[in-house]
């Protein structure tokens, strides 16, 4: 998404910008979640929608002007239902402004962390597990068992702040499945219940911690805390540096976790919605 003013440079997207007429831009429908905008038979801008797995639809818009961008989006507000929702970094105030022309407005705010993995810098290398638990790494966990514990934390989220306050997942899941790879998670295990998990996506740049969960009947135990500290070893003993993590601004428990163990706040990016 880039809503750029300039019409400096001399690259292709500099020469299309200063040629750009706002009365001979049109905007259309081209798929179910796809839309162009075409100035004299070019293709000027783009526009997309994803519907996310707990049901909101996330647009985007890649436009080098203002009056494509503004176009691209008239027609997406008219083909499609609200609420409607997007992302932005928030250091990006062209994008913010235009999403703003187009109704849409705040809804929250998402660090992104760069944690250390490193023992001696994260405090947690003496770190032992609360009386009675123990983890069970990541790949070893029982299927069954680790799909009905993300169930219920899924549960007792949605009860609560809402499912829609955690970090973005945007993976395709068939209707009712929650855990896509078993073999990214790391289980909690109080005697012989799962009571936490938390998940690593090993990608290739840098690894992400994209949940760490402790059911409701076992909070301020430690549990978190130990779920990170193994992740975080094991990432190490892999030749790992660093993870990356994502928190909203209004979990406070994930915000003092993570800023405990040394993690480093790196970027932030703004929800915005339109209702």
């Amino acid at each position: 998404m880039n809503t750029t003013h300039s019409t400096s440079g001399t690259g292709d997207h500099a020469v299309a910008a200063t040629r750009i007429s706002d009365t001979r831009v049109s905007a259309t429908r081209i798929s179910d979640t796809q839309w162009h905008a075409v100035e004299d038979d070019r293709v000027v801008g783009r526009g997309d929608a994803s519907r996310r797995p707990d049901g909101r639809l996330f647009i985007s818009v890649d436009a080098w002007h203002d009056a494509v961008f503004d176009r691209i989006a008239d027609a997406m507000l008219t083909d499609l239902p609200t609420p409607l929702y997007t992302v932005v970094d928030e250091t990006d105030h062209d994008s913010r402004s235009a999403w703003e022309r187009a109704g849409f407005a705040a809804a929250r705010r998402e660090w992104g962390y760069l944690v250390p993995t490193d023992p001696q810098a994260t405090g947690l290398g003496s770190l032992r597990p609360p009386s009675g638990v123990t983890i069970v790494p990541a790949g070893e966990a029982e299927e069954g068992p680790l799909r009905a514990l993300d169930r219920v934390i899924r549960d007792e989220v949605e009860a609560a702040a809402g499912w829609w306050t955690m970090p973005a997942e945007v993976l395709p899941r068939p209707a009712g499945t929650t855990v896509i790879d078993p073999s990214k998670y790391a289980v909690a295990r109080h005697f012989d219940q799962y009571v936490g998990l938390v998940r690593v996506a090993p990608l290739t740049r840098q690894p992400r911690i994209g949940l760490i969960a402790v059911r409701a009947d076992s909070h301020r135990r430690g549990i978190a805390r130990a779920l990170l500290a193994h992740a975080l070893g094991s990432l190490h003993r892999s030749g790992t540096a660093s993870a990356w993590a994502e928190v909203s601004e209004s979990n406070a428990a994930a915000t003092a976790l993570f800023e405990s163990v040394g993690a480093r706040r790196a970027a932030g990016t703004l929800e915005l919605v339109r209702r």
